[in-house]
């Protein structure tokens, strides 16, 4: 078995301590738990509801079992984005993101050689995003942040969210993009749409809003990790390309084609189908497409580790994708290796 030290980049978090502390500090949107059984509960964030909502996001003993079923040496903790609040009053947010901030830092601290964590950030105050990121950083040690695929309805091109990106570039940060309250929800109503459809598309606004917005042309060194294969996005590249040639409006902030851009973006491995998997691979290589389970969540998948080890590819682009490339992002390739224990 090789001797990668396989890392998830996509596993989010929320535990009962950072639920008591969050109720504590806002008793109206503070989190809850309610049906609660072997299997996980219901979650309830303000009008916000979650059901079900798998137990292995509070329960870390269970946690640490799933990945060593899985073969998942770290995980990159983040937060439910049911907890992102980016609609309530700033400074509410900035406290209920430094409250989970502190505990997965804390977690981090007590199992440094199984988890590794990304903040959440205010994202409806810009100044307040940029401290936090900058604490989380440099005094908690986490490696960047997870932030929402929109602000509000505002994308992420918005140039009130410039200083953020340039902090970010500076400090190195992986940010990890991740849909929320999509777009079109009155027409993906059922069929679970507004997931199966609706995340994707929300990372492709995400992403197109980046890369046409000129922000990867004037911070090239940013670290965007696209959850769920990056949406819709790598596979319209062509399209987006041709728009360009064509048509004038993409040229208002880019200089060069978009592909130059999109080509800067790293991409999650959660596609479910491994064609997919493999064009993510061969159009933009093994070191942008990088191990992810979303985890607890029953859209994600535990088999990924199993799936990159059987895809058609080299060994060197299976090691990078299932953690040597996460190990360069996250500043962590000169850290050994420590094997999880395999299940029997």
């Amino acid at each position: 078995m090789t001797s990668v030290r396989t890392i998830d980049v996509h596993a989010h978090i929320l535990t009962e301590e950072m639920m008591r502390l969050m109720r504590r500090e806002a008793p109206d949107i503070g989190p809850t738990l309610s049906e609660v059984d072997e299997h996980g509960g219901v979650l309830q964030v303000g009008s916000i509801v979650q059901r079900p909502f798998p137990r292995g996001a509070w329960d870390l003993e269970l946690r640490l079992r799933d990945m060593d079923q899985a073969e998942v040496d770290m995980q990159v903790l983040s937060v439910c984005p049911q907890t992102f609040l980016y609609d309530r009053d700033p400074a509410l947010t900035a406290a209920l993101s430094s409250i989970q901030n502190d505990e997965i830092a804390k977690i981090v601290r007590q199992h440094p050689d199984r988890f590794l964590g990304i903040a959440t950030l205010p994202m409806q105050d810009p100044e307040r995003a940029v401290t936090e990121l900058r604490r989380a950083m440099t005094q908690l040690g986490l490696s960047g942040a997870q932030i929402g695929s929109h602000v509000e309805g505002r994308n992420l091109d918005d140039p009130a969210l410039e200083p953020l990106w340039a902090a970010a570039e500076e400090l190195g940060a992986f940010i990890l993009v991740h849909p929320q309250k999509t777009a079109a929800g009155d027409r993906l109503k059922s069929y679970y749409l507004k997931n199966l459809i609706g995340n994707p598309l929300d990372t492709t606004i995400a992403a197109a809003s980046l890369v046409f917005g000129g922000v990867l042309e004037r911070h090239p060194n940013l670290k965007f990790c696209f959850a769920h294969g990056g949406g819709f996005m790598p596979y319209q590249t062509g399209r987006m390309n041709h728009g360009y040639d064509v048509r004038a409006e993409g040229k208002v902030n880019l200089k060069e084609p978009p592909e130059v851009s999109i080509r800067r973006l790293y991409f999650d491995c959660i596609l479910h189908f491994e064609p997919a998997l493999r064009y993510l691979v061969d159009t933009f290589g093994a070191d942008h497409v990088l191990l992810g389970s979303d985890y607890p969540f029953d859209m994600g998948t535990m088999d990924g580790v199993r799936q990159i080890r059987a895809l058609r590819a080299t060994p060197e682009e299976r090691n990078l994708i299932l953690g040597e490339a996460a190990a360069v992002l996250l500043g962590q390739q000169g850290a050994p290796v420590k094997r999880a224990a395999q299940a029997g």
